[in-house]
């Protein structure tokens, strides 16, 4: 796989926190879902965009990946030029590091850019032009596939709690809410690591706030399961959350201390 020629990386430089393990929930998601989507591709390409200042991230996609999709590669891209040169020693076969930022110096269009914890640092206003660079950059639908994806969110420092929005090349699709369930006490707790297009939303009157809202009323009504587990209580709230909100996904996904509803339904309002 040979690095694709670029000028200045677009970006800058994040803070670089990563741990092992830190996004296994995003990680085991893609796998479910998008898994098919690669098996398809003659050379499926994911990119872990902005891995840090250890390449952990991008050694564990390639593992999580391969086990939906033997064929796929990983590309661990990053704007920091010491970064990538501490993570070429990692390098294997299907796993290369480049130098780049959001301009995604690879050599054709992925079926995956993975960007966690990259847009927390930029403002708002900026989200919209980061997510239209990286879906041009995804590979196109066809008539066999949906074209590529864009997973781009916030996680914990440890991967307990985690949000994230995907997108297609046609814009966004969905918001997922993921939870070591023992770590919380309400759902809404998820709120600190809404992805920045929605955690400036959490306000009265947007919908994410309405939605967080009802799944704390949910969870509070579910709380008699509590004696079965965190994980049914779980599921029995997302399950009264379905008669009012567009849950995407169902019981297998609900049972992984996930739920999905699409983006429409909590899109900011202006």
């Amino acid at each position: 796989m040979s690095p694709r020629a670029t000028t200045r990386p677009v970006g800058t430089v994040t803070r670089g926190t990563t741990n092992p393990n830190r996004l296994r929930r995003m990680d085991r998601w893609i796998a479910a879902v998008h898994g098919a989507e690669l098996r398809r591709a003659a050379e499926p390409l994911a990119v872990d965009l902005g891995y840090g200042a250890s390449p952990w991230t991008a050694v564990e996609l390639l593992h999580r990946l391969r086990a939906a999709a033997p064929r796929t590669q990983v590309a661990g891209v990053e704007i920091d030029p010491a970064r990538v040169a501490a993570a070429r020693p990692y390098e294997r076969e299907g796993l290369v590091f480049r130098h780049g930022g959001f301009e995604v110096p690879v050599p054709r269009r992925p079926q995956l850019i993975r960007a966690a914890n990259v847009l927390r640092q930029y403002d708002e206003e900026q989200v919209a032009a980061v997510w239209e660079r990286l879906r041009a950059r995804l590979a196109p639908a066809d008539a066999h596939t949906r074209g590529g994806l864009l997973v781009e969110g916030t996680c914990d420092e440890i991967g307990r709690r985690h949000v994230w929005v995907a997108l297609g090349p046609e814009g966004p699709r969905t918001v997922t809410f993921a939870a070591r369930l023992g770590s919380l006490d309400r759902p809404s707790d998820l709120a600190e690591r809404l992805p920045k297009a929605l955690i400036h939303r959490n306000v009265p009157g947007e919908p994410v706030h309405a939605f967080l809202r009802d799944f704390d009323r949910a969870w509070a009504a579910a709380a008699p399961y509590a004696s079965y587990g965190a994980r049914q209580r779980w599921i029995r709230a997302v399950r009264d959350l379905t008669a009012d909100w567009p849950v995407t996904d169902g019981p297998t996904r609900w049972r992984q201390g996930e739920v999905t509803l699409t983006w429409e339904a909590l899109a900011p309002r202006r």
